[in-house]
């Protein structure tokens, strides 16, 4: 007696199957309840392409943002969120934009667009979140004033490009804080831009030494051509004296 072994399958690929599945009795319902496109070739092409919408997957938005910003109480921050999607930017496109408080699971509604954006008519951020994108340029971005500590938590940066409507949402963790801290990045910028300096004032001091110096040489032999030598002064001081004792 021969044993076959059953196949082994993981979760995922029971998922996979399961969903494929039902994708293929949901083409099967469109077929059945369309009778005529079953008359021709043209109808059958439509029924294909109806099943294949369905058997394939969405495309998505993807979003992109600064995971982590660090601003100074009392300034403005610029919450920058772009997005790249696989179908042309339309009219339909929307931003939403929302907050959730640190400490709080809840979010709140900051700012939405739709072919002009809305800007929050009450709540925290009242004429304080401006839009500063450019849809055109796949920007999102928006400004926020006027910077409290109350403002420490999560925005949330979510774009729909119908038909591309799903995709991540972008987070940025904002922290308002009475100093700037430097992190390494400026430190080391601050470390490049004073050797540059340094190297530009060594540049300069060299170049002026050596004009200054040219200069002294050229001053130098003007005057050696100019100023007789020591023995025609000698001979003219002899020959003063010799007309003097003759006189």
């Amino acid at each position: 007696m021969i044993h076959v072994a059953e196949p082994m399958w993981s979760s995922w690929d029971l998922l996979l199957l399961s969903e494929q599945r039902d994708r293929h009795q949901h083409c099967k319902c469109v077929a059945e309840s369309h009778p005529p496109l079953r008359k021709c070739r043209k109808s059958r092409a439509l029924a294909f392409m109806v099943c294949r919408k369905a058997l394939w997957p969405v495309a998505a938005v993807e979003v992109h943002t600064s995971r982590e910003v660090e601003a100074l109480n009392g300034t403005s921050v610029r919450l920058k969120c772009t997005f790249s999607s696989s179908s042309p930017v339309g009219q339909r496109l929307t931003v939403t934009w929302n907050f959730r408080p640190q400490g709080i699971n809840s979010a709140e509604s900051m700012l939405y667009y739709y072919e002009k954006p809305y800007p929050p008519t009450s709540g925290r951020f009242k004429e304080r979140a401006t839009w500063d994108g450019n849809i055109d340029r796949n920007d999102a971005s928006i400004v926020v004033w006027n910077l409290n500590p109350t403002d420490n938590g999560t925005f949330t940066c979510q774009v729909k490009n119908p038909p591309d409507v799903d995709g991540t949402i972008g987070e940025i963790q904002l922290r308002v804080v009475q100093r700037v801290h430097f992190s390494e990045i400026h430190i080391l910028s601050l470390v490049i831009g004073s050797a540059c300096a340094a190297m530009i004032i060594v540049v300069i001091a060299v170049v002026v030494w050596r004009h200054y110096r040219n200069r002294r040489q050229e001053t130098s032999i003007e005057m050696a051509e100019t100023e007789p030598t020591e023995k025609e002064k000698l001979k003219s001081t002899e020959e003063k004296v010799a007309v003097l004792l003759e006189d």
